[in-house]
């Protein structure tokens, strides 16, 4: 089976945040680890691009809600994968 590539056009999906409906576009890796994060911080998907968007809109320069995920969830993949590999079971066998 061939593996999926990594390129391609972002897709739109509806999100309601604060109560009000809107709709992201993001590439399907972007929402997989969307999911994901979410799942680690144990929020509804909805709820944590809500968080995102209220510290998006902090900023003295809010960016687009896409993009404030994107920049999110790069910040926060590293910060999650140096927790991961540093855990002090990592790397023990049938941990």
């Amino acid at each position: 089976m061939e593996t999926p590539s990594p390129y391609h056009p972002p897709v739109k999906r509806s999100l309601t945040i604060a109560g009000h409906q809107t709709s992201i576009s993001l590439e399907p890796l972007f929402w997989e680890m969307l999911k994901a994060a979410a799942a680690r911080e144990g929020l509804a998907i909805a709820a944590l691009v809500a968080r995102i968007d209220a510290e998006r809109i902090k900023s003295p320069t809010p960016p687009g809600l896409a993009s404030a995920i994107r920049v999110w969830l790069v910040l926060h993949h590293d910060s999650a994968m140096f927790h991961v590999e540093h855990r002090p079971d990592a790397g023990q066998a049938g941990v």
